[in-house]
Formats: C-alpha cells, structure tokens, sequence
C-alpha cells in the first residue's frame, strides 16, 4: 500500500470518527428501531455518500458547489431536516411522565420500521452539502490525472462509503447492545432529550455557517 492511499485512509478515518449528523441519527434510530434501524440508517446514509460520489466523480458537484444560490438551498433544507428531527426527539422527551410512558410502550410496539430508517439516513447524508465540498475537494488530491482519473475517484468514493458503514454498523451494534437499558423511560428520556438538542445544534450551526 503507497502511501497515497495511507493519507486517504488516515485523512478518511478522522472524518468519520468525528461525530456528526449522520452518527447522531444512527444512535437515535438504534434506540427507535433497536439493531435493525441503526443498520439501515446506515445503509442510507452509504447510499447517500455514494450519490454525492457518482457526482462527484461525473463533475456535477463542481455545477453545484459553483452555484451559490443551491448550494445554500440545499444546506438550508438538510438544516430544517435535522432541527425538525430534534424538535421531535425534544418532544417526546419533554412530554408529562404518563404521556411519556405510554408514548415509549407504544414505540417498543411499533418500532421504527427499516423502510423509514433507510430513508431518513439517505435523506441526512443528501441534505448535507459538506459532503459534496468534502469528495470535491478532498479525493481528487488522490486520484492520478489521466483518463484513470474517474475510475480511481470511484474507487476511493467507494472505499470511503465503505469505511462510513462500518463506522455507524458498529456505532449501531454497540448502542443496541445496551439498548434495553437506554430504553426505560426515564433513561428514554434523557438520551431522547440529549440527542435533539445535538440535532438542533448540528442543524443550526448547518445552517448559520460558512463553506
């Protein structure tokens, strides 16, 4: 292994580690929907990586990351995304204990269902342009000029997507394994609570700061 591709993994490594938006959706999704709705969360947040991937490596993030108008557009709507989700989180953990109780009882009966963990996972990663900044202006220092250029983008998109879910699967796994502790009411409470506020916060600062 050269190493080029020793600085991708270590440079690849720090992003993903480093909690965020997507990290904080799977540790909600886990104790929404336990083992399964922390995986598809993160299968959807992979799709949505290697979306902006495939448009990086085809040029059209240049077209978006150029265009100030929608690029503000789209980081303010993966900002009111996420506030709206810890709006909700803050909700529910800010509800009167008996409304609480029975609203917990009723979510261990009807979990999140994978369909809509998927969905909101590819809907995070998508509404978050950082990504498209972060493959435009990161991976090309990777990829040989030349027409192998495209191919090696893929490539390193792919091992990058890759890393990602292995990442939050693991954050997943770890989080459903104490799962039946962070689920009593009380406790509910408080994680429900602490995960909103980290939402609206990573919304907020989404929306206010600069490229």
């Amino acid at each position: 292994m050269d190493t080029s591709m020793l600085a991708f993994l270590g440079i690849s490594i720090l992003v993903i580690v480093t909690p965020g938006p997507d990290t904080v959706l799977t540790i909600r999704n886990t104790l929404l929907g336990g083992r399964s709705g922390g995986v598809f969360t993160a299968l959807g947040v992979t799709i949505g990586q290697l979306t902006w991937a495939i448009a990086t490596s085809a040029g059209m993030v240049a077209m978006l990351l150029a265009s100030e108008p929608v690029f503000h557009t789209v980081k303010l709507a993966g900002a009111a995304y996420l506030i709206g989700l810890g709006a909700h989180s803050l909700f529910m953990a800010l509800r009167p204990a008996n409304r609480a109780t029975a609203a917990t009882e009723a979510g261990v009966r009807t979990r999140l269902r994978p369909v809509v963990a998927l969905r909101q996972g590819i809907v995070n990663n998508l509404g978050n342009p950082k990504m498209a900044a972060f493959f435009a202006s990161i991976l090309p220092q990777f990829a040989p000029p030349g027409q192998g250029m495209f191919s090696s983008l893929v490539l390193l998109c792919v091992i990058f997507s890759l890393l990602t879910l292995t990442w939050l699967v693991v954050y997943a796994l770890a989080v459903s394994v104490v799962g039946g502790f962070l689920r009593q009411p009380k406790v509910r409470r408080v994680v429900e609570g602490a995960v909103g506020a980290v939402l609206i916060g990573l919304g907020a600062r989404l929306a206010t700061e600069s490229r």
